[in-house]
C-alpha cells in the first residue's frame, strides 16, 4: 500500500506544482508607436492555452510564472516575452511585412532567403492564413485567386476531364509544370486529361494534397529544369506542409450556387429556350467540407502533424440549348421496325387517342412538344448536361519528423497522404429516341443521358534521413506515389446488342507508379567571398504506367441489328411483303430496286439497322488499347550559390538526366541578383530545360466507331511504336526543350510596399500535339493496315513561345485601430504558335494539305487565345479586433476560340452569316469579385461568411453554331455563377 501511495504522490506532486505556479498575468497591446493594438494573439509557449486582447488593448491569461508569452499579430513581427513571476506585462510589437519575412525554400538548396531576395520570381502564398477568408475550397482553385500566372479551368463538361483540374503556369501546358510537395516530386494522374491551352496532358491532381494540411505554397514562376528535372519548363510548384503546430483546427463549410441565370432576354435565343434555362430547381451544387488538422511537438525536437478533409458536392447542372429533335416522324407515328421488319410500338398513347376517335389529342401526339407533354417530361429532362458534377473526396495525411538521438543532427522524416474520389462527370451529349442508331424503346424510351464514373485512388509517400556528414549536410529519401482511375459508365448501353446490353460498364482502369530516390548533399562556406554554397545530387525514378481492359460489352460490336437468311437465296422482306428499311427509313434495294438477296442459309448476313457498337459516350478500351510499360530515369546535378559581395549573387545549375525509353539531357541555369540599394534590386536568370514525353503520351491509345456506308470501322489514336505509325513515318516521340530569359527588379518602399516586376520569355521546340485523323485515302500506305478506318498520332509538332510580364504589389500598414493589406498583382502575355514541324511523310496530300491535318487550327488557337493572356489580382485585407474582412476583384482578359473546320454560319450577330466559313468567336473580358468576412466569437471559434462571383457575372453566351454542349464560354470565370459558403472554424 505504501508503495501505492508513493507512486500517487509521484504522480501528483509535478502536477499540483505547476497549477500552484500559474499566475494571472495582464497587460496592455502596443505598436511601438504607441498605438493601441485590439485582437492580438497570444499563447504560452509549448502548449495550446492562449488569448486575445480586446478592443482597448487588454488581455488576461492564466500562465506558469516560468512560461514564455508569444505574442502575433497580422503585419507585425512575432514577439516572445518571459513571464519571470511578472504579473503585469505591457507590449510593443514592431511593424513587419509578414509576407517579406518569410523564408523560400523553392529555387534555392542554400541559404534561405525571402521573396524578395532571391534571382527569380517567386510567390508564397500564406495557406493557413489566407484560407480562413477565402470561398475556395481547394488548392488549386485557391491559387487561381492569388497568383495571376496559375490556372486551373474547371471542365463542366468534357468526359474523364471532369475528374481532374490541371494546373498551368504561364499559359503553358500542365506537364510543363513540376510540382512537388516539400521539396519532392509528386506524381501525377493517370490520364490524359484535355486542358484549355491545347491537347491534352498528364498532371498532379491536386485536390488530394487539402489546404488543411499545407501551410504555403511557394511558386517559383522561371524554368528550373537544371534544378529539378523534367517537367519545370514553366516552373515549380512547392507544397510545403504544416509541421508541429501544437494545435487542433477543424472547419465545417457548407455553400451553394446561386443558380440564376443572367438576362438574356436580348440575346439570339429563342424565348422556349430561355424557359428551358429557368426551369431549374433553385440553389444547386450544394457542398459540404469538413477539414481537421492537429499538429504536437516532441520534446526531443521532433513533431507529428496529421489532417485530414471530406468533401462532398452535389451537381450543379447547366443545361444545353440545342433545340434537336427529342423524339422525329417514325417515333411520333409508330414507323419503326426491328431488324426483321416487325413494327415497334414507340407511341402507345397515339394509338390509344386514335382507338378512342380523339383526333384533336391524336394531333397533338404526333408532334414532339406534345410526345414529352403527356409523358410529363420538358426539354430540360431530354438536354445534355454541363456545370459541376456530383463527386466525394476523402483525403488524410501526416508528416513526421523524430531525431534519432539526443547529440546528433540527424533525424528521420517522412510524410504522405491517401486519398479517394468518386466523380459522376457531365460530358456526353444527351441520346435522343430521334437517334435511330442508339435507340432501345425497352430500355429508354425517351433517350438517355450517358454519365461517366471514375473512382480514384490515391496514395503518395516520402520516408528520408536527413542530417550531417562531417561538415556536408545531406538528405536521402524515397517517394513513391500511385494514382489509379477505374473509369466507367452508366445511364448507357451498347446498342449494337440492344436489350441484351448492361446499362452500367466498367471501361477499364488506369493507373500511374512513381518511386524516385534521392540523395542530396549541401555545405556552405562562409568565408568564400560573401558566402558560398556547394550542392550536389542524384535521382533515380521509376515509372510505371497500366491500361486495363474494360468489360467486352463496353467495346464489342454486336449483331443485334443483323439479318441473317435461315434459307437459301433468301430475300430481305419484312412481314409486310415489301423490302426491308434501314434506320434511315429507306429500302434496301439493289441497283434495280429489287430486294436485295442472301445467298446463303444460315450463313450470309446483312446489317439492316446500322446500330451504333461499343458503350455509348466513351468506348470502352479493349484487348489492343492495353499497355503495362515501364521506364526509369537517373540523374545528377550540380548546383552552385554564391554571394560574391552583399549585394551581388550568383547561381548555376546544370544537370544530366538519361531515360531508359529515349534517350538523355543536359541542362543549364545561369541566375543573379544585385542589389542597387538595401531596398532596390535588379534580378534576372537564363537557363535551357526540356519536358521528357510521359509514359502516358508515350502509350495511350483508345479507339472509336464511326461507319463508312453500311460497315463499321475504327479510328484509332495509335502509340508512336506501332506498326501504323512506322509505315505512315511518325517518328518516335522526343524531348521538348526550351530556352527561358527572365529579367526584373524588385523594391520595397516606404518600410510598407514591396513590389516586383519581372519580364520573361520562354521558347519551347518540338511541343507535343496530336494530329488530325488520317485515312487510306489520305495515306494510301496505311490502307492494309486500317482498310477504311482512321488513324491519329502524338506529335513533337511545332514550336511556340510565351513572353510577357508579371508584377506584384503588396502594401501593409497600420489604418485606424486595424490593420490594412493591399495586393494587387497581374500578367500580361503573348503566346505564339511558331510554326509546325512536319516531317516528310508517305501521304498523297499537298505540303498545304499534310501541314492543316498534321496540326489543327483549333488547336493552334486554343494554345494562343484559349485562356486569358491578360489576368489581374487586386484584393484588400483589413483586420480590427476579433474582424477581418477580404474584398478581391478578379479580371480575365479576352479569349477565343477558333474553330476546327469550316461550315455553314447561320448567327446574324457575327459576321458571314449564310456563307462558308469558321465559327471563331472572341469573348470579351470579364470581371468578377470575391468577399469573406470572418468574426473570431471566442478564441477557440470563428465564423466566415465567403462569396465567390458575388455579383453572379457569367460570360458571353457562344454564338449559335456551337451551343452543341456550352452555352457560355467556360475558361474565364466559368459559367456556374456565385457560390456563397459559411463556415465555421473551431481551434484550441
Amino acid at each position: 500500500m505504501k508503495k501505492v501511495l508513493l507512486l500517487l504522490i509521484t504522480i501528483i506532486s509535478p502536477i499540483y506544482f505547476m497549477q500552484a505556479q500559474d499566475i494571472a498575468v495582464t497587460g496592455k497591446t502596443k505598436d511601438t508607436g504607441g498605438e493601441i493594438l485590439p485582437g492580438v494573439n497570444l499563447m504560452i509557449k509549448g502548449t495550446t492555452k492562449g488569448a486575445v486582447s480586446d478592443f482597448d488593448g487588454n488581455y488576461t491569461i492564466d500562465a506558469p510564472s516560468d512560461g514564455i508569452l508569444v505574442f502575433s499579430y497580422l503585419g507585425y513581427a512575432t514577439l516572445e516575452v518571459p513571464i519571470n513571476g511578472r504579473s503585469t506585462i505591457d507590449v510593443s510589437l514592431e511593424p513587419a511585412a509578414e509576407q517579406l519575412l518569410e523564408t523560400i525554400v523553392i529555387g534555392s538548396r542554400g541559404q534561405g532567403r525571402t521573396k524578395l531576395q532571391t534571382a527569380a520570381p517567386v510567390d508564397v502564398i500564406s495557406v493557413s492564413k489566407q484560407a480562413i477568408n477565402m470561398p475556395q475550397l481547394d488548392v488549386g482553385q485557391l491559387l487561381v485567386a492569388s497568383a495571376p500566372s496559375f490556372t486551373a479551368v474547371r471542365s463542366q463538361g468534357g468526359d474523364l476531364s471532369a475528374s481532374v483540374t490541371p494546373p498551368s503556369l504561364r499559359g503553358l501546358a500542365p506537364n510543363q509544370l513540376l510540382v512537388l510537395v516539400n521539396g519532392k516530386r509528386r506524381h501525377s494522374g493517370a490520364q490524359l486529361i484535355g486542358s484549355a491551352t491545347g491537347g491534352s496532358a498528364n498532371s498532379v491532381d491536386m485536390d488530394f494534397i487539402s489546404l488543411d494540411a499545407i501551410d504555403r505554397v511557394e511558386v517559383l514562376r522561371d524554368g528550373a529544369s537544371a534544378q529539378y528535372g523534367s517537367d519545370a519548363i514553366a516552373g515549380v510548384i512547392n507544397i510545403v506542409t504544416r509541421k508541429g503546430t501544437n494545435k487542433f483546427t477543424a472547419n465545417y463549410t457548407a455553400g451553394f450556387y446561386t443558380n440564376s441565370n443572367p438576362d438574356i432576354s436580348d440575346s439570339n435565343i429563342s424565348e422556349s429556350d430561355q424557359a428551358l434555362l429557368e426551369d431549374s430547381d433553385g440553389l444547386d451544387g450544394i457542398t459540404h467540407q469538413l477539414g481537421i488538422n492537429y499538429g504536437t511537438s516532441f520534446e526531443n525536437g521532433g513533431y507529428l502533424n496529421v489532417a485530414g478533409m471530406y468533401r462532398q458536392n452535389e451537381a450543379a447542372i447547366r443545361p444545353n440549348i440545342s433545340g434537336a429533335t427529342p423524339y422525329g416522324d417514325s417515333y411520333l407515328n409508330n414507323e419503326r421496325t426491328d431488324a426483321q421488319g416487325n413494327p415497334i410500338i414507340t407511341n402507345p398513347e397515339l394509338l390509344a387517342a386514335q382507338t378512342a376517335g380523339d383526333a384533336a389529342l391524336a394531333a397533338e401526339l404526333q408532334t414532339d412538344d406534345g410526345l414529352l407533354a403527356a409523358r410529363g417530361l420538358t426539354a430540360r429532362d431530354i438536354s445534355t448536361f454541363a456545370g459541376l458534377s456530383p463527386s466525394v473526396l476523402g483525403v488524410v495525411s501526416y508528416d513526421l519528423e523524430l531525431p534519432l538521438s539526443a547529440t546528433s543532427e540527424t533525424s528521420f522524416y517522412s510524410f504522405g497522404d491517401f486519398g479517394f474520389k468518386n466523380t459522376d462527370g457531365f460530358g456526353c451529349f444527351y441520346r435522343r429516341a430521334a437517334q435511330t442508331d442508339r435507340f432501345n424503346f425497352d430500355l429508354y424510351p425517351n433517350g438517355f443521358r450517358p454519365q461517366m464514373i471514375n473512382t480514384q485512388t490515391n496514395i503518395a509517400f516520402t520516408g528520408g534521413i536527413k542530417g550531417k556528414l562531417g561538415d556536408w549536410d545531406f538528405d536521402f529519401s524515397n517517394t513513391f506515389g500511385t494514382n489509379t482511375q477505374r473509369l466507367g459508365q452508366f445511364n448507357t448501353f451498347n446498342a449494337s446488342l440492344q436489350s441484351a446490353s448492361p446499362t452500367v460498364m466498367d471501361l477499364g482502369t488506369h493507373k500511374f507508379t512513381q518511386n524516385t530516390a534521392n540523395f542530396d548533399l549541401t555545405r556552405f562556406y562562409p568565408d568564400f567571398l560573401a558566402g558560398l554554397n556547394i550542392a550536389v545530387g542524384g535521382e533515380l525514378r521509376i515509372e510505371n504506367y497500366i491500361i486495363e481492359r474494360g468489360q467486352e460489352e463496353s467495346y464489342a460490336a454486336g449483331d443485334a441489328g443483323v439479318f441473317t437468311a435461315t434459307e437459301d437465296n433468301q430475300e430481305l422482306i419484312g412481314p409486310d411483303g415489301f423490302p426491308l428499311e434501314g434506320l434511315n427509313g429507306s429500302p434496301i434495294v439493289d441497283d434495280n430496286g429489287n430486294a436485295l438477296v442472301l445467298p446463303y442459309g444460315g450463313v450470309s448476313s446483312y446489317p439492316v439497322l446500322q446500330y451504333s457498337p461499343n458503350c455509348q459516350c466513351f468506348r470502352g478500351f479493349a484487348p489492343e488499347n492495353e499497355a503495362d510499360e515501364f521506364r526509369s530515369v537517373t540523374g545528377l546535378y550540380l548546383d552552385l550559390e554564391l554571394d560574391v559581395t552583399d549585394k551581388w549573387f550568383i547561381s548555376g545549375a546544370v544537370r544530366t538526366e538519361q531515360y531508359s525509353d529515349f534517350g538523355g539531357v543536359f541542362t543549364g541555369k545561369f541566375a543573379t541578383r544585385y542589389a542597387i540599394t538595401d531596398n532596390f534590386s535588379f534580378r534576372g536568370s537564363v537557363s535551357n530545360g526540356f519536358r521528357a514525353p510521359s509514359l502516358q503520351e508515350l502509350n495511350y491509345s483508345h479507339t472509336f466507331t464511326f461507319f463508312v456506308d453500311l460497315d463499321p470501322f475504327d479510328g484509332t489514336l495509335y502509340p508512336n511504336s506501332s506498326q501504323v505509325a512506322k509505315t505512315i513515318g511518325i517518328q518516335q516521340l522526343q524531348e521538348e526543350r526550351s530556352t527561358n530569359f527572365g529579367f526584373g527588379i524588385t523594391a520595397k518602399l516606404f518600410n510598407k510596399l514591396d513590389l516586383s516586376i519581372d519580364a520573361f520569355q520562354i521558347d519551347i521546340r518540338d511541343r507535343l500535339f496530336q494530329t488530325g485523323n488520317f485515312s487510306a485515302t489520305d495515306a494510301p500506305v496505311l490502307e492494309p493496315l486500317i482498310d477504311s478506318g482512321l488513324a491519329s498520332f502524338r506529335i513533337n509538332g511545332g514550336d511556340i513561345s510565351t513572353k510577357g510580364i508579371e508584377f506584384v504589389a503588396n502594401y501593409n500598414d497600420r489604418v485606424g485601430e486595424g490593420m490594412l493589406n493591399l495586393n494587387f498583382s497581374g500578367l500580361i502575355s503573348d503566346r505564339t504558335f511558331e510554326g509546325a514541324n512536319v516531317p516528310d511523310l508517305n501521304t498523297a496530300l499537298t505540303d498545304q494539305e499534310l501541314e492543316d491535318l498534321y496540326i489543327d487550327r483549333a488547336i493552334i488557337g486554343a494554345y494562343e487565345e484559349g485562356i486569358p493572356n491578360t489576368q489581374m489580382i487586386a484584393s484588400v485585407t483589413y483586420t480590427l479586433g476579433k474582424w477581418s474582412g477580404m474584398l478581391r476583384g478578379n479580371y480575365f482578359g479576352e479569349i477565343s476560340r477558333i474553330d476546327d473546320g469550316e461550315g455553314t454560319l447561320t448567327d446574324e450577330n457575327f459576321p458571314g452569316a449564310g456563307t462558308q466559313g469558321f465559327s471563331d468567336q472572341t469573348f470579351s473580358a470579364q470581371v468578377t469579385s470575391d468577399l469573406g468576412i470572418t468574426y473570431q466569437a471566442s478564441e477557440n471559434l470563428a465564423f466566415t461568411l465567403t462569396g465567390q462571383n458575388i455579383f453572379n457575372n457569367y460570360p458571353d453566351l457562344y454564338r449559335s453554331e456551337e451551343r452543341g454542349f456550352y452555352l457560355y464560354g467556360n475558361a474565364q470565370q466559368g459559367s456556374l455563377g456565385a457560390f456563397y459558403s459559411v463556415r465555421a472554424t473551431l481551434s484550441f
